[in-house]
């Protein structure tokens, strides 16, 4: 089960958020803490660096934030993001470093490491995005299950409970999401694996893949 523990996914120097993931194994012990992280974390940023727009609201100085966005608290954007027209940012988000959120793009109870890309139409719900991972035009996170029922990750021919209702997808370092690709709840995706576009991808897909779809996924070879 290593393939889907924190520290296989995610370069945690890569995020202003790297002590909520300590003492943890699976990234989404983290979702049901983002919202009070953010506020003792926001209480604690170098005001030389940050503005505090809002109640719980922390803005890095160098980040871009379009006047038409809509972002609602806790939330902290950290340097030289950028939040571009219309985003709308419900709340216990974090963005990342050089991240960009895009034109109606949609962010809830989430964190984005640095150098993140969801910049076009996408929805990303209860899920954490590594380092450099991005998400083509129009693809999403499905975070609830249409039976409404907790959330169980797949790997393999195990099953392990989260006790979660809402969760998303755990995207590791370096994954590239094509466009209009559906992401289902409890989704895991190791590092530097490629999904292709109009996917609907379940269940845990293996570092250094490509996905082509349910029945086909190969191996990336390295020289």
């Amino acid at each position: 089960m290593s393939n889907i523990e924190i520290k296989n996914l995610y370069n945690l120097d890569e995020t202003i958020a790297a002590s909520v993931f300590e003492g943890l194994t699976y990234p989404w012990e983290v979702l049901p803490k983002i919202g009070d992280f953010i506020i003792e974390l926001g209480k604690s940023l170098d005001k030389e660096k940050f503005d505090e727009i809002a109640e719980n609201v922390w803005v890095a100085k160098t980040a871009t934030v379009a006047p038409t966005a809509y972002i609602k608290g806790p939330v902290i954007i950290d340097e030289n993001a950028e939040i571009r027209h219309c985003a709308f940012i419900r709340g216990k988000a974090i963005v990342g470093k050089n991240a960009v959120v895009g034109n109606s793009t949609e962010l809830k109870n989430v964190i984005l490491f640095n150098n993140v890309q969801v910049p076009h139409y996408n929805y990303v719900g209860d899920s954490i995005l590594g380092y450099k991972s991005h998400m083509g035009a129009g693809s999403i996170t499905s975070n609830v299950k249409s039976d409404k029922k907790l959330v169980i990750v797949r790997n393999g021919d195990e099953k392990i409970e989260t006790g979660l209702k809402k969760f998303g997808a755990m995207l590791g370092d370096n994954v590239e999401v094509g466009c209009g690709s559906v992401l289902n709840p409890g989704t895991i995706i190791g590092r530097n694996t490629n999904i292709y576009p109009l996917s609907s991808v379940r269940g845990t897909i293996n570092s250094n893949s490509i996905y082509k779809n349910q029945g086909e996924i190969v191996y990336k070879i390295f020289d």
